[in-house]
């Protein structure tokens, strides 16, 4: 029996469920009436055979021939025939029954995509809430994610896709508060007095004052100001001569007072009068620390009643800006550290600091390295430091002393009772400074740490310091680099320094098994 045999992959209907499926049938050569005609005898040829020689297979070749022809129901259904075959193509590609989302699903998608217009967070269990966090896009307005998103996740996510580094460590561990505190600042250091709009400060201030603890600004701009245009017809030799009349205009940063005064938690504030990456536009005019930079400053330091530590360096503050600026922290109610390091005080601001160290302020250290103080200033501190009761660490290095300072200030280490920690390397003192700090180590028992380091001592300087170390018990690091002071001398008071350590790890230790019981 011969059968021209059609095989159907697959063909299109409809479900109850509304899926669409879709088969393909191979081409097929529909047969002539004559090819018809002989196969149909001898599909009669073969049944009749069949059927005489194993009667027991007639039930068998009944059911044979119940079954239509394939041909037969290849004409009688028209889907069959590709040429009037259908296509239907779903509206979407990509839906399958088997990835129907859930529900929740569809409301978490829901809930992401609306956010900025209806941010819902608290309002959803806590499974759906992480999942939430999770999506939401990190450049939603800050007025929207600001005080509503508490998940360290989400400021993570944020701020790792606005900073190439990151270290957490330097803000408590916080990512929120890291993100507020370097948008903040990116926002002040690229602020252009007269120019940038004060809109988008002002609005997030708000948003940031509850997480701002630190301020380190790095930079500030000056105002822009152009060089009025030349007469074009100026050919005169006179005005060659005389050259141009034009002047540099005042510069004046940014305030901070409207920026101090809505940061009630800031703790530490660090700034830099100047330019970074200024290139060829340099200017000396980019690092002016101008009058009214220094009374604006000082004024927003005075209403920050949360400060505990300002630093002011590398910004050219002279004498005249540092006493105004210390008559503002007189009396200040939670300062204890303060830091004018690397700019041009000399003994007229040192006088003032002097004033500031004397009853007047709760500073615990106090950083004043690279300056011009002299002698006189040195003698202003020393004087103040007798009468001291709070200053533990004080910073004098790379000054200009001279052993008249250095004598004044070993004078008040005698007799003061709270200092442990004294730098005074690079100030161009001798063998006296020598002499007088010797006393210092047989008197003082409060010292911890002393710099000395690149100052020309002398082998005298050296043994009398030798011989004052020897009747000490508390200092434990004495800095003697580049002082010349002797081979010997320096290996006795090295080892002199060594056991006075190990008496002190074992006080340590007594002291922490006695607060434990």
């Amino acid at each position: 029996m011969a059968y021209s045999v059609v095989i159907a992959t697959a063909v299109f209907s409809e479900d109850s469920a509304g899926a669409v499926w879709k088969m393909d049938f191979p081409n097929v050569e529909p047969l002539s009436s004559e090819q018809n005609n002989n196969s149909s005898k001898n599909d009669e040829i073969d049944v009749n055979s069949n059927m005489n020689a194993n009667p027991q297979k007639t039930h068998q070749g009944s059911m044979r021939r119940s079954i239509p022809s394939p041909i037969t129901s290849a004409k009688a259904n028209t889907a069959a025939d590709n040429r009037a075959m259908r296509r239907i193509i779903a509206e979407d590609p990509e839906w399958s029954l088997a990835t129907v989302p859930l529900l929740a699903e569809l409301c978490v998608t829901h809930v992401v995509g609306n956010f900025a217009d209806h941010p819902k967070l608290d309002e959803l269990l806590p499974k759906y809430k992480t999942k939430v966090l999770e999506k939401i896009s990190v450049d939603l307005p800050l007025r929207v994610v600001a005080h509503l998103v508490t998940d360290e996740g989400y400021w993570q996510r944020r701020s790792k896709a606005r900073w190439k580094v990151c270290d957490v460590s330097k803000y408590g561990g916080s990512w929120k508060r890291m993100f507020f505190e370097r948008h903040l600042e990116h926002m002040v250091e690229h602020y252009v007095p007269e120019s940038t709009d004060t809109a988008e400060m002002i609005g997030t201030l708000p948003l940031a004052s509850p997480y701002v603890r630190h301020l380190n600004i790095r930079q500030l701009l000056p105002p822009v100001k152009e060089e009025p245009s030349k007469a074009k017809d100026d050919t005169s030799d006179t005005a060659s001569d005389a050259g141009s009349d034009w002047e540099a205009p005042h510069m004046d940063h940014f305030d901070f007072m409207p920026v101090i005064q809505r940061l009630p938690s800031l703790e530490s504030f660090q700034v830099t009068y100047g330019v970074q990456d200024c290139g060829m536009n340099f200017e000396w005019n980019l690092f002016q620390f101008t009058q009214r930079d220094c009374l604006g400053l000082s004024k927003s330091i005075r209403a920050s009643t949360s400060l505990t530590s300002f630093q002011l360096h590398r910004s050219k503050v002279d004498d005249d800006k540092a006493r105004v600026l210390i008559s503002h922290l007189l009396d200040h109610p939670s300062l204890v550290e303060l830091d004018l390091s690397h700019n041009v005080i000399g003994d007229s601001g040192a006088r003032g600091i002097g004033k500031l160290l004397n009853g007047h302020s709760q500073l615990v250290r106090l950083n004043l390295s690279n300056n011009k103080i002299r002698s006189m200033g040195g003698a202003a501190i020393g004087h103040a430091l007798k009468k001291n009761t709070t200053l533990r660490e004080l910073n004098l290095g790379l000054n200009r002393l001279g052993d008249e300072g250095g004598q004044a200030l070993c004078k008040a280490l005698k007799e003061n009772t709270t200092l442990d920690h004294v730098i005074l390397t690079s100030n161009e003192l001798s063998e006296p400074t020598a002499a007088a700090m010797a006393q210092v180590a047989i008197h003082n028992t409060t010292l911890r740490k002393v710099n000395l380091s690149c100052n020309t001592l002398g082998q005298d300087g050296g043994k009398q310091l030798q011989e004052g170390m020897e009747e000490n018990k508390t200092i434990i690091e004495l800095d003697l680099r580049l002082t010349q002071v002797g081979q010997e001398s320096e290996y006795c008071i090295n080892q002199i320094l060594k056991n006075n350590k190990e008496e002190h790890r074992k006080q340590m230790l007594l002291d922490k098994l006695t607060v434990d019981r």
